[in-house]
């Protein structure tokens, strides 16, 4: 349902936001959102969010049927990147995996709840089973707790993950039964 972007998303402090799908276009926009993150977020990101040549190639390799990237933007600023990716053809055919990077100056205002809102719709609609997202525990607490609110329930594996410096951080999956 890629028909239901553009929309405008109204945060809790009143900024109003236009979320719109990924395209080639968006490329630099953002890349250059990426660049600007935290250094402390960027090092966590699930992607190598510090190269141009790999977002390049995602606005190439657009498959809104895969993955269903969705911008926010505040004027001509991209503050919030979320994909929902989908499997073809495999036993998780049925379960969506969603991500998401806010700006730090978007957060606490609603804006995680309007984007995983907008899969949990969108993942409804083309008849999925569950949602999942994969977390850092210790790290990512306002996420989990963004879906624990909206109905996520979490598994936790201790110290599956392993962050740049070689330190394991316990993990959280999430999981939302459509």
């Amino acid at each position: 349902m890629p028909d239901r972007f553009p929309q405008e998303a109204v945060l809790r402090d009143g900024r109003r936001l236009m979320l719109r799908l990924f395209t080639a276009n968006d490329v630099d926009a953002l890349y250059h959102f990426f660049q600007h993150l935290p250094e402390d977020v960027r090092r966590f990101a699930w992607d190598r969010i510090d190269s141009h040549a790999l977002v390049e190639a995602w606005g190439r390799e657009l498959d809104y049927a895969k993955v269903l990237p969705v911008l926010a933007y505040d004027g001509n600023r991209v503050v919030a990147d979320a994909t929902l990716h989908r499997r073809k053809g495999s036993p998780l055919r049925l379960v969506g995996r969603v991500k998401w990077l806010i700006d730090p100056e978007y957060r606490g205002q609603g804006l995680g709840t309007i984007l995983v809102n907008n899969f949990i719709s969108l993942a409804r609609h083309d008849g999925l089973r569950h949602l999942t997202c994969m977390l850092i525990s210790d790290l990512e607490a306002d996420a989990v707790r963004t879906l624990s609110d909206l109905g996520f329930d979490g598994y936790t594996v201790p110290g599956y993950g392993t962050d740049p410096d070689g330190n394991q951080h316990d993990m959280i999956k999430m999981v939302l039964k459509l």
